[in-house]
């Protein structure tokens, strides 16, 4: 497993660009660029909680809030894959990188927010990751500056 960053500055008070992130209409429209109809399942984001991350398919990955500190840092630790409406968090394919975390950081910036994505990757990923975060990140800062 390896770590990626992606970073992005966005002309907007870290309050908004959190709430960007999590509210669910606009959280679905930045993670569109990772899969159509993308979607969450959770209970507000609480610290410890399960959180589904969904396509329009009813697959995706399966998840727990690691950490939320409100307006500065949301860490989720992923625990499995969920295809077709069904948890996987035993498969042997799962296991191979159960455990990951996906950290999400905003700090204050001359006035505008600087977020930091920090993940654990297979190579399996990699390519997809390093193509598609920098679009969702681009329609993330499109929707927190207007």
């Amino acid at each position: 497993m390896q770590k990626i960053n992606f970073s992005a500055s966005i002309n907007a008070p870290r309050e908004k660009v959190w709430k960007t992130l999590w509210e669910d209409a606009s959280y679905r429209k930045w993670t569109s660029a990772f899969a159509e109809d993308s979607h969450v399942v959770t209970d507000n984001w609480k610290e410890g909680s399960k959180v589904l991350f969904l396509d329009g398919k009813g697959s995706g990955m399966v998840s727990k809030v690691a950490a939320n500190k409100p307006n500065e840092y949301m860490s989720f630790e992923h625990l499995g894959e969920v295809k077709d409406g069904v948890e996987d968090t035993t498969s042997d394919k799962v296991k191979q990188w159960a455990g990951s975390h996906e950290n999400y950081s905003l700090r204050d910036a001359g006035g505008k927010t600087a977020l930091t994505v920090e993940m654990d990757i297979t190579d399996d990923f990699k390519d997809y990751f390093m193509n598609t975060w920098p679009k969702a990140l681009e329609k993330l800062k499109e929707l927190a500056e207007n």
